[in-house]
């Protein structure tokens, strides 16, 4: 496997468990991390680096729907993104590409420009998967600007088909770790851009993964959420059979509105298709996160 994450962007990563300061020991390739360690300078937590992937969770933590889903993820991995290509016209009566173009608008990508301190802009997808949104955001992104695509996922199956395409496709500046969307291993307001698509219905606290996203994202930036609602008007016995299949993990998929950080603002719910809904939010420089 490949390397993704270079030696110095160890000082934008923080511990999970306490969100203290990471140091790094072990074996680096090429200036990337290969086999080591990440230490905590505060609480003494130590995460594991393995083929270049730095493994920042615990595996007791890892557990209801989070488990379940996981390890269905990990066992057909390579064939959640045809699946997908697949099943996305008969089921939503779209393509795939038109309902990634639909939710990748609310990213407000062609709003970004390059920070006066010559930081490079930071984007993070919670829930990466195999990189399926990784095209849509080559193609949106302003030409010449230069951007770190940062990526999660509980996954190891599908963080490896993930890397299978940037060695594919050449998608640059892509940084991957195997972590949990309850306790992002980053800094607060880390991230020009946040987003999670298609995994908050089978997070076993979505309100605690949503808190997370809102307290890395930088102040004002958008951060947009898209996961399974059967549509109101979707009422026939094909499409509710067919959402229920779609949806066995959870009681009541729906779009979590309820659960957005109190602080919230410039909220906007869309159902995107038959059986997706967007959910995109911002919090305020003067909210702090809890």
């Amino acid at each position: 496997m490949t390397c993704t994450v270079p030696v110095g962007d160890v000082e934008v990563l923080a511990c999970p468990a306490c969100l203290g300061t990471l140091a790094w020991e072990g074996r680096a390739s090429g200036g990337l991390l290969e086999e080591g360690w990440l230490f905590c300078s505060e609480c003494g937590s130590c995460w594991q680096v393995v083929e270049g992937m730095p493994r920042l969770l615990r595996e007791q933590e890892v557990r209801g729907k989070d488990r379940l889903l996981r390890a269905i993820y990990d066992g057909l991995p390579s064939l959640h993104d045809p699946l997908t290509t697949l099943l996305t016209p008969l089921l939503q009566g779209r393509s795939e590409a038109e309902l990634r173009e639909r939710y990748v608008s609310r990213f407000e990508l062609d709003a970004l420009v390059p920070r006066s301190q010559g930081r490079p802009l930071r984007i993070l997808e919670v829930g990466i998967g195999a990189g399926a949104n990784l095209p849509l955001l080559a193609r949106a992104l302003p030409p010449g600007l230069e951007v770190e695509v940062w990526g999660v996922d509980l996954s190891t199956g599908m963080l490896g088909c993930c890397r299978e395409r940037l060695a594919r496709e050449g998608h640059q500046g892509v940084r991957l770790l195997l972590a949990d969307a309850h306790s992002l291993p980053f800094a607060d307001h880390s991230f020009d851009r946040v987003f999670e698509i298609g995994g908050i219905n089978g997070y076993r606290n979505p309100e605690r993964a949503l808190a997370e996203m809102a307290r890395v994202a930088r102040p004002g930036t958008p951060l947009v959420v898209v996961d399974e609602q059967l549509d109101a008007e979707a009422r026939s016995l094909r499409d509710r059979v067919a959402f229920r299949m779609l949806t066995f993990y959870t009681r009541e998929p729906h779009c979590p509105r309820e659960l957005l950080p109190p602080a919230a603002v410039d909220i906007v719910e869309e159902q995107l298709s038959r059986f997706y809904f967007c959910l995109s939010f911002r919090m305020p420089p003067e909210a702090p996160v809890t």
